[in-house]
Parts: structure tokens; sequence; C-alpha cells
């Protein structure tokens, strides 16, 4: 095998991404059950240096697992509330309690740290508007060195659950 076609194991994590590493993060956005014979056919290589290269995309952490994408209404989740969180700033070891303590609740999907207002913008689903606000103070307003919490709820979802833009990647050249 030539040095121009190296197999994906043999690359150093600073080497870089080829066109057919781009090529199977986007298919596998696309469409994560893909069998590996259909994403080698969609990407132009032969099945096993295909499976070779999804195996080091996995191991070099830039897939980080597969799931399911799922209706929310129809497992009876029709509350989408955007929550931000102010918390005393008052030390390191208070802001990692409150982050650790939201990692434990299963009705936050998702948490980022924020810059302006606020510390934490987190996203929380629930059945109803009762069952949020039950969660709210029983249990958002109870986390350690929680200040305040202000809700914007959803109203109607644009577009949720998009691939990642890949088109900045450019392919190493090898």
């Amino acid at each position: 095998m030539s040095k121009s076609s190296t197999p994906a194991e043999d690359l150093g994590p600073d080497e870089g991404l080829d066109r057919y590493h781009i090529a199977i993060l986007g298919e596998l956005q696309r469409e994560a059950r893909l069998s590996n014979a259909e994403l080698a056919a969609r990407i132009g290589l032969s099945a096993a240096p295909t499976w070779r290269r999804v195996r080091w995309l996995e191991e070099q952490g830039y897939i980080t697992g597969y799931r399911a994408e799922i209706d929310r209404r129809k497992v009876g989740l029709g509350v989408l509330a955007f929550v931000r969180v102010d918390a005393e700033r008052s030390a390191g070891s208070a802001t990692r309690a409150l982050e650790e303590a939201i990692r434990q609740l299963p009705e936050v999907i998702a948490c980022h740290y924020i810059s302006g207002a606020g510390t934490f913008e987190l996203q929380v689903m629930s059945t109803d508007l009762d069952a949020f606000s039950r969660f709210s103070i029983d249990t958002l307003l109870n986390l350690p060195n929680v200040k305040d919490i202000h809700t914007s709820f959803s109203l109607g979802e644009v577009k949720a659950g998009a691939a990642l833009p890949l088109g900045h990647l450019q392919p190493a050249v090898r």
C-alpha cells in the first residue's frame, strides 16, 4: 500500500481527516443505521477499509455514539423549556457541584455554560406545564448554589436534531 493510501488505523490524530472520513461522518449523520456495505457503496470504498475508517473515527472520538431520534410528543413530552440558571459564583467548587447535580437530571436534555447574564442554559423536557412547575420548584430551585431561574417555553420547533455542518472540513493531503 502506498503512503498516499494509508489505512485509517495508521493515521495519527493530527494527520487530519481525508475525504473518506468526511464522507463517512456525513453519511452516518444522515442515516446511522446504514450497514457497512451500504456505507461503503455511498462513499466509494470497499467494505473492509470503510469498516476500518469507521472504527478509527470511533476510537479517535469523532463518532461519540449512535442513537435513535424519538418524537418527544409521541412519548408524552409536550413541554420543552429553556431555563437560564443564575448561580452563585463564589468558587469553582460551587459551580462544579451545580454542574454535577444538573448532569444527574434526566429531564435536562442539554446544558450549556453561557456568557452574559446567567450561568447555565438548560433544555428541559416535561410532560406538561404542571409537571414542569413541580420540577422547577422542587428540583431546579433546590440545586446547589442556584440563585434564580428564568424560563422560556418552546412554542414550536423550526429545526431540531440537525446534523453538524461539515462543509468547513478540508480533506488532509496524503
